[in-house]
């Protein structure tokens, strides 16, 4: 997909990866709706801010209608809460879920006719190396990150013949607010992987693997032996 001239909006772009993203995209030519449940809260120079909030499909619906050139969408908007699945606090672990699954579900919906309106385009979701390693520690967000990676697969599948290409962006840990309690050094930064992710848009890549790591538990799980059948 070429990103020059494309009419794309990004959820969660008022800090970290969002932010690069929507910046990335306006230097890249494209016009971008930086959404954010407070707009005002948006300072990327040359974008228009948005607001969607991605647990209240009323306004991920007036988003769609508002932004009705758009041709790429960007699932960023997710929260980690360090809930675990037996002893966390059910409330988290629904939230976590309707963040960082139901979220992306419903505005993929809402804006896939959107899309396919304007002749075609992209959804990318920004998901994690846990959609394929599932620690106990972080069990709730492994799982709402391993529900978006089905919703990935399903629906790129689905929106195909509509002319609508979707990707899913794995990364371990970047250098964002989520990640503030991590080492430096174990960090990758947030500008580099949105530069990866767009690239990756442009050659049209299903999966696109923005660190070592991803690469790393990938290659292991494609590797990994299989337990006998029967």
């Amino acid at each position: 997909m070429e990103l020059k001239n494309a009419v794309a909006v990004v959820t969660g772009a008022n800090r970290g990866l969002g932010r690069h993203l929507a910046a990335q995209l306006v230097e890249r030519g494209a016009k971008v709706y930086a959404a954010a449940r407070r707009p005002e809260t948006v300072d990327v120079p040359g974008a228009v801010p948005l607001r969607l909030d991605v647990t209240d499909e009323a306004s991920i619906r007036e988003a769609a209608r508002i932004a009705s050139d758009a041709t790429l969408l960007i699932n960023n908007a997710g929260i980690s809460t360090g809930a675990t699945l037996i002893g966390g606090d059910t409330d988290e672990v629904r939230r976590e879920m309707e963040t960082n699954f139901f979220g992306p579900l419903a505005a993929t919906r809402a804006f896939a006719p959107v899309i396919e309106g304007n002749g075609g385009g992209a959804v990318l979701n920004v998901l994690s190396v846990l959609s394929w390693l599932h620690p106990a520690g972080l069990g709730s967000y492994a799982a709402s990150k391993a529900a978006a990676w089905a919703l990935t697969g399903a629906t790129r599948e689905e929106l195909a013949p509509r002319g609508i290409a979707v990707s899913a962006l794995h990364v371990g840990y970047m250098d964002t607010d989520m990640a503030a309690g991590v080492p430096t050094d174990q960090k990758v930064a947030a500008a580099d992987v949105a530069a990866q992710a767009l690239h990756g848009i442009e050659a049209g890549l299903p999966e696109i693997l923005a660190d070592e790591t991803s690469r790393y538990i990938k290659q292991a799980l494609a590797t990994a032996p299989q337990p006998n059948a029967g």
